[in-house]
Parts: structure tokens; C-alpha cells; sequence
């Protein structure tokens, strides 16, 4: 049998294709039993996280084994196969062990150094036992993978690489800023209640909210983790929970949301995201009749009049023989009867006539030199260029007939996105908040898409290949010890049959020498073992020596072969001593 792992990951597939493509805890559960059921795979664990989907699996047949699984891994994901297979990464034997070992490091994580997945890989075997899923092979594997894991952030420092997913995702939010000095003070609203969700609302804790709300499906889960961040020492945080009725309501208070839940459907639509900013709002000052901001009488209305105020204070509507409906323009910045924008849309007929009117007396003089007032804050006009512009405009319409369709556009200032009021950091894949909210004015979204874009381009840092070191030597280490592992049963078998030779031959002295005293006896059963031992010491030494070295598998053939034991005897010890660790092990 052989180490076989398929699947896709950020770094192979798209955002999207990784949304569509995820399991639920269910659709897990039905993979794994499938896998097992399937001809070429004896054991089977998968590893679903928010940003990969592996299938690892002990199968006896390479290429029968990847279509198993890849068809497998479609079926249960709901992603065509054809559409699927562009994005499936293979691993064999110890390229297999290679992989994930890296991805128990964080090497492979979308944040580098991140050990969060530790976690994850620990709940998947779980899942694997609890099913009866996983045999020897991956029960050796993924205990393995964890301390490989553990190992790398005790002994480097790659945790100094990345953060967690979540703590990223924040920083993402802060903009690069201090976390923490960003958090203080907030309010916080987690929904969900599952590990990713729990490990959200004690990063938010300890950054120093002020509050914290989780909604969870499952009401009692929420209670139990408000509890918990109530009773943290380290933090000093109001904590409560909430149904997820209670939502819409909930995000009309809070600063920032976190969102990770197991939903297959969109928790937060643009249309309440827009809602709660709605619903936060601060009603406008100054009612009915009063001087506000948007009366007729106020600010905005005598800004108005100012931009379409003449020389002297009065309108330019009363400018003499002006082809413009000045009473139709809008008070714009910058607008000018001389610029370009006031004859944009104009007629040819109207452009020659207002070209005619620039150049004529009733705008000559100390006027043309002026020009028209400007409203407060619009720039300083040169008349003599608007003048030719206008020149040249109506030159270009008595030669090609029309108005060009392309003309220098007047400046103008594009507004400025207001600040966020409101945060959200959707962890959840597939996405539990809409892509489309990224276009809301004060609100700020960070997802798993966001999250990829921006960790593509974060330095490595110099622990990285430390850890990189640890992994090949533990891949190295693990495929000896899984090649020894694979002569044992034969060299066991071979001291039992050495065993059975001895006990045979005491018997037939005992029937030569009736009269043998126990004492006797006992020294002569003593020493025919000795020699025996002594015999069966150097080459069952040496084999296992050569059997863990690349190509040692035939090692286990020869000495069945030599000794001419009895392949089921040899299969018989092996089931019994699986057997006996899967009974020993118990759950990680």
C-alpha cells in the first residue's frame, strides 16, 4: 500500500472555484466513508480548511487511486470533474509525507507560519478515528505531522513569518496599522461559534474592544463562548450572546463584524450591510425652516448662487445676446460661459454663435480681460485661452460639419470615499458575507479573496528555511521508520518460526531423555535459544538497516523467501499489530 494525496488549495485554484468546492462537515463525513469503500484506498482522512481541500488516502494502485479520488473529491464538492481537474494538485509516497508535514509548519498556509492549521490537522484525524477511517499508515502520518508542526514554531522563529488567519485578516482591516490601538474602544460582533469564530472573538479580546456579541445558529454554543471570554485573566471585555435573529440589529452597533460560519448561503446580504449603515446614521441637524446644511436659505443654497454670480453680483443670465440657457446651468466649480464645459454639448449652429459673441464688443474690453466672476475656490480662468478654445471649436465645426466628439475636459475633483464606520472580516469559505458590500460607501471588507491578494507579495522570513530544513529531515526520518515498519512483520514471523523450531526440538530431547532433570532441561532450552538468538541478531539488524533506505521494500520479499515463511503468517502478525496501536492509540 502507498501514501496518496489529492486536492486544491489557494495556491492552485481560484477564490471561487475554492467556495464552490467546499465541504461541509457532512459531505466530509461522506467522502471519507466513500474513499474507504472504494476499491483501490484501505484508509482515508481528509483536511478541509478555509483555504484547501486535500483528500489523503493508503491505496494499492497509483493511477486507479488518483482517478478514485478525484472523481470522489467532485462528487462530494459538487464542482464538475472537467472543471475541477485543472486545479488538483498529486503527492505520492514522500512527496506525499512532504507536503503535509510543510502544511503542518505553515508553509503552505496563505498566511506563512501561521499555526492555526495545527489545530485543523488534529481535528481531521479525530474525524478519521472517530469514523474508523484511519488505519496504521495515517494514524502514523498525521500524529507525526503534529509534532513536525510543533517542533518548527518551538525550535524557529516562524511564527515571526505570519500570523494566524485571523489576526492577519485584522491587520488587513487596520490597514497595516496597530491592531490594537485600532480595536480599542470597539464594538464586536462575531457570528459563528466554531474555532475560527472562537480564536476571532479572543484575538478582538485581547486587542482591547469593549464589546463583544456573538450570534450563533446554536444558541447555547454562543452562551458558552461569551462565558469564556467573560472569564478570560487577560482580557477585560463585556461579553454576550445573541440568536442570529438578532443580527440586523446587532450590526447597526457594531464597529466591527466577524463572520465564519459553516452556512452554505450568504449570512450578510449587500442589501443589510447597506441597511445597518442606514439604520447607524445620525439624524441631520437643523429641521424643517431651520438654516441646516440642505435649507434653501442655508450654506449649500448661497453656494449655489455665488457660482452663478456676475462681475457685479448679478446673474449672468442678464449677460446681452449669450447663446446659453444660463438659467438651466448648474452651479458647478469651475464652470465658466468662456470654458469649454459651457459649450460641450452645443449645436454647431449655437457654437459659431457663441464663438461670434466671445469675439464681439459686448465681452471685449476690460471685461474679456477679467473675465467672468468665479465662484470662491474655482481657480483663476485665463479668458484669452477659453476665447480661442472657443475660436478654434467653431473653426473645426465650419470644416468637418460637427462638434468633435473628443474635447479637453475641465478638472475635475473626484470626491473622497468616506472613512469606514463600519468593519467586516468574512473567514468563512465558502463567503458568509456578499463580495458586492466592497463597493458600499463606509464600509471596509476584508475576505478570503483580499486576504490572498494581499499576503501574495508578504516577505519570508529568514526562519523559513530553518523549517524547511526540519521538514526534509522528518520526511526522511518518517519514510525510514514507514519502510522498517514494512519488514517487521516478516522478521517477527521469522523469530516465531525460530521459536517454534526450538520449542520442537526440546520436545523430541524430553522423548530421548525421559529422565532429564528440570534443571537440566531448562539450561539445554536455554542455551539452544542463545544460539538461535545469536543466529537470527546480525541479519534481522541489518535487514531493517537496509529495508528503511530508499528501495529496501524488497529486503522483506528476500527473507521470506530464504526462509520460506508463509506469507499469511507474516499478514496475520501485521493485522495484530495494528490491531493492538489502533486500541492502544485512541483519539489525537
Amino acid at each position: 500500500m502507498s501514501l496518496l494525496v489529492v486536492g486544491l488549495s489557494h495556491r492552485s485554484a481560484p477564490v471561487s472555484v475554492l467556495e464552490r468546492a467546499a465541504l461541509n462537515a457532512d459531505a466530509q463525513v461522506k467522502l471519507l466513508q466513500d474513499t474507504v469503500a472504494a476499491e483501490p484506498a484501505a484508509e482515508a482522512a481528509v483536511l478541509a480548511t478555509c483555504n484547501r481541500i486535500e483528500l489523503y488516502a493508503d491505496v494499492d494502485k497509483f493511477h486507479a487511486g488518483v482517478a478514485e479520488l478525484s472523481t470522489l473529491l467532485a462528487q462530494h464538492s459538487g464542482v464538475g470533474l472537467e472543471e475541477l481537474t485543472p486545479y488538483l494538485y498529486v503527492h505520492y509516497e514522500d512527496r506525499a509525507v512532504h507536503h503535509l508535514f510543510s502544511v503542518a509548519c505553515g508553509l503552505d498556509s496563505m498566511v506563512v507560519g501561521e499555526g492555526q492549521i495545527l489545530g485543523q490537522i488534529k481535528d481531521s484525524l479525530a474525524r478519521a478515528q472517530e469514523l474508523h477511517s484511519a488505519g496504521r499508515l495515517l494514524n502514523d502520518l498525521f500524529q507525526q505531522a503534529l509534532r513536525v508542526g510543533k517542533r518548527a514554531h518551538s525550535e524557529t522563529g516562524i511564527d515571526r513569518a505570519g500570523q494566524s488567519l485571523v489576526t492577519f485578516g485584522l491587520e488587513q482591516l487596520a490597514r497595516g496599522g496597530d491592531v490594537q490601538q485600532w480595536a480599542r474602544g470597539k464594538k464586536a460582533l462575531v457570528i459563528g461559534a466554531g474555532s475560527m469564530s472562537s480564536l476571532a472573538a479572543a484575538t478582538l479580546a485581547r486587542a482591547g474592544v469593549a464589546e463583544i456579541v456573538v450570534a450563533n445558529r446554536t444558541f447555547d454554543r454562543a452562551e458558552r463562548l461569551a462565558e469564556i471570554l467573560m472569564e478570560g485573566d487577560d482580557t477585560d471585555v463585556a461579553a454576550r450572546a445573541v440568536p442570529m435573529e438578532s443580527v440586523p440589529a446587532e450590526l447597526t452597533r457594531a464597529d466591527v463584524t466577524v463572520s465564519c460560519t459553516g452556512a452554505t448561503g450568504l449570512v450578510l446580504t449587500a442589501e443589510s450591510v447597506a441597511e445597518a449603515i442606514e439604520g447607524r446614521r445620525p439624524e441631520p441637524s437643523g429641521g424643517p425652516g431651520e438654516d441646516g446644511p440642505g435649507a434653501p436659505g442655508g450654506a449649500s443654497g448661497a453656494a449655489a448662487g455665488a457660482q452663478l454670480s456676475g462681475p457685479s453680483g448679478t446673474s449672468l443670465g442678464s449677460e446681452d445676446g449669450c447663446p446659453l440657457d444660463l438659467s438651466a446651468v448648474q452651479g458647478t466649480a469651475g464652470f465658466s460661459v468662456l470654458g469649454e464645459a459651457a459649450v460641450a454639448g452645443m449645436a454647431a449652429a449655437d457654437l459659431e454663435q457663441h464663438a461670434a459673441w466671445v469675439d464681439n464688443g459686448t465681452v471685449g474690453g476690460d471685461r474679456r480681460a477679467a473675465g467672468p466672476a468665479r465662484p470662491a475656490g474655482a481657480g483663476t480662468l485665463d479668458p484669452a485661452a477659453d476665447t480661442d478654445a472657443i475660436a478654434a471649436l467653431a473653426a473645426t465645426v465650419a470644416t468637418v460639419g460637427r462638434i468633435p466628439e473628443r474635447r479637453r475636459p475641465e478638472p475635475v475633483e473626484e470626491p473622497q470615499r468616506p472613512e469606514p464606520v463600519l468593519f467586516l472580516l468574512d473567514l468563512a469559505m465558502p463567503r458568509d458575507i456578499d463580495a458586492a458590500v466592497h463597493r458600499l460607501a463606509g464600509v471596509r471588507l476584508v475576505d478570503i479573496e483580499s486576504l490572498a491578494e494581499a499576503s501574495a507579495g508578504a516577505p519570508m522570513a529568514a526562519d523559513v528555511d530553518q523549517v524547511r530544513r526540519i521538514v526534509s529531515d522528518e520526511v526522511a526520518a518518517f519514510g525510514a521508520a514507514l519502510r522498517a515498519a514494512h519488514i517487521t512483520p516478516t522478521v517477527v514471523a521469522l523469530r516465531t518460526m525460530a521459536a517454534d523450531v526450538v520449542a520442537g526440538e526440546i520436545a523430541r530431547l524430553d522423548g530421548r531423555l525421559p529422565g532429564l532433570d528440570d534443571k537440566h532441561r531448562a539450561e539445554i532450552t536455554q542455551t539452544v535459544r542463545r544460539v538461535v538468538d545469536k543466529l537470527l541478531h546480525a541479519p534481522t539488524v541489518r535487514v531493517k538497516q537496509l529495508a528503511a533506505e530508499p528501495g529496501g521494500a524488497g529486503y522483506a520479499d528476500a527473507l521470506r523467501t530464504l526462509f520460506d515463511l508463509d506469507p499469511e503468517t507474516v499478514a496475520a502478525v501485521s493485522r495484530a499489530e495494528e490491531s493492538t496501536t489502533q486500541r492502544d492509540r485512541g483519539p489525537a
